[in-house]
């Protein structure tokens, strides 16, 4: 199913701290996967940023994998899988 990058914005942000999967281009143009959430409670996603993640559409998420903060760029997500269906970012 495909879904609109908007759409995917919002289920990431209405995830209610479940576990989900991204893929997207990184800056070096590499792709990534990564199973991530929201609502991690040791430690603060955006705390102590200089600016706000939102206005440059990036999500602060949590890399269950590598244990710590990442962002993830909506702007390059290619797809999106949650609550046991994926969805392609067009």
């Amino acid at each position: 199913m495909r879904i609109s990058k908007a759409t995917a914005k919002d289920m990431i942000q209405n995830s209610k701290g479940k576990i989900f999967t991204t893929t997207y281009i990184k800056k070096d143009k590499s792709k990534r996967v990564m199973n991530c959430r929201l609502e991690v409670k040791k430690g603060v996603t955006g705390e102590g940023l200089r600016y706000n993640p939102d206005e440059y559409n990036l999500i602060p998420v949590y890399d269950m994998q590598s244990q710590g903060f990442r962002m993830v760029n909506v702007d390059t997500l290619v797809s999106l899988s949650i609550s046991n269906e994926t969805y392609e970012v067009i």
